[in-house]
């Protein structure tokens, strides 16, 4: 029914943005990472997913398409509700997630909170060959394989403890790393991002 959103973010919360569109505030729920990479005040444009239910409209939003077609994913998997999609996808980026299911790797997916070993292991049963289809790729990879990719999420992750420690704060080293990243690719090395973040 609604497949974007775009306006003003005038509100901001881990869980939940506002954004204006001419004099309407819609309420979207959103996972850490989508909230992480938006500033308060700017226009943004959310990818948008409304849940129907007898007592309630749901709006969620996603900064990026691929955040979303991984919402949807874990919805299909029995078990697997909004809640615990959205806490999966603010304990792991959408990348790691889609990594984590093409290794089969339980024991990463089963450290999210709320998350237990069976349930772990039907995201897995359910998703591996979906994921491995969409992205050929990831299909040949061996439990615990890495990728460019998840290593590069392990640089982001490293750039962002040493932003941390020089005393940025959260929300403005994370925003610094994903404006870098979208500029210029996962090939910057951990001291280039570190330096390009210290800049922005």
């Amino acid at each position: 029914m609604l497949a974007y959103i775009e306006g003003k973010l005038v509100h901001k919360e881990a869980t939940y943005v506002v954004i204006e569109v001419q004099g309407l505030g819609y309420q979207l729920r959103v996972s850490l990472q989508t909230s992480s990479a938006l500033v308060l005040g700017s226009i943004c444009r959310l990818q948008t997913y409304l849940q129907v239910r007898e007592d309630a409209l749901t709006l969620f939003g996603f900064y990026e398409a691929e955040e979303k077609k991984v919402f949807l994913d874990l919805l299909s998997v029995s078990g697997i509700g909004t809640n615990t999609a959205l806490i999966m996808l603010s304990s792991m980026s959408t990348t790691e997630i889609i990594e984590a299911i093409a290794r089969e790797d339980v024991i990463t997916i089963q450290r999210i909170k709320g998350i237990g070993r069976k349930t772990a292991e039907r995201v897995i049963v359910e998703l591996k060959d979906k994921i491995r289809k969409a992205a050929p790729e990831l299909a040949d990879l061996a439990p615990g394989e890495p990728t460019a990719r998840s290593t590069f999420a392990q640089t982001k992750a490293d750039a962002l403890d040493a932003l941390l420690t020089l005393g940025l704060p959260r929300a403005t080293a994370e925003k610094n790393l994903q404006t870098i990243i979208q500029n210029q690719g996962p090939s910057l090395t951990l001291e280039e991002l570190i330096k390009m973040a210290l800049k922005v």
